[in-house]
């Protein structure tokens, strides 16, 4: 059996133009931030046959402000139909923009660990494997954390408390995990 890895998207790279569709048919570059924020949080979840996708996203949620107050804006994205995420939406209580329709090229292009279903009743295309990016103000990788299962995922207090220090000025915290 040969294993074939994912091409990561590297720390410090400019984070590439990938759009998706929101459910009110508005078109969004998923790292460009909005409401006067200048960082940009990007989730990368399953789908809507994820529970524990469910969870994070009603999780990030309760965090967005938090998020906002560090001046990170947010946005998460899935493979799924719009279809798909009509009938998670009823299952999710958030106030931020959630897209659909994210294509395999750009889960490659992501670097994302991408999986098959297991069956129909899970879901009816293949799905990227959770990931999240925070994108500064250049449009540059700043944080990324890619996972091949939906257990492991950042825990989010401890996210947003380490952004807030990143984005300190007095702590002139790099860019981590760029030696070559």
């Amino acid at each position: 059996m040969s294993v074939e890895y994912t091409t990561k998207l590297h720390a410090g790279a400019d984070f590439p133009v990938i759009e998706a569709k929101l459910l009110n048919g508005d078109i969004k570059k998923l790292s460009i931030p909005e409401n006067g924020l200048d960082w940009k949080m990007v989730v990368v979840y399953r789908g809507q046959h994820c529970p524990l996708c469910t969870r994070y996203l009603n999780q990030l949620g309760n965090a967005k402000d938090l998020l906002a107050q560090t001046g990170v804006d947010l946005i998460a994205v899935s493979g799924d139909s719009k279809e798909q995420l009509e009938s998670h939406m009823e299952r999710l209580n958030v106030a931020f923009p959630i897209a659909y329709g994210l294509t395999l090229e750009q889960m490659e292009e992501l670097g994302l660990y991408i999986s098959d279903p297991r069956s129909l009743e899970e879901t009816d295309h293949p799905f990227a494997e959770p990931g999240l990016f925070v994108v500064n103000s250049e449009g540059k990788v700043h944080v990324a954390d890619i996972s091949n299962n939906p257990f492991v995922r950042p825990e989010l207090q401890s996210l947003i408390s380490g952004l807030a220090w990143i984005r300190n000025p007095d702590n002139n915290y790099p860019i981590r995990g760029m030696h070559k």
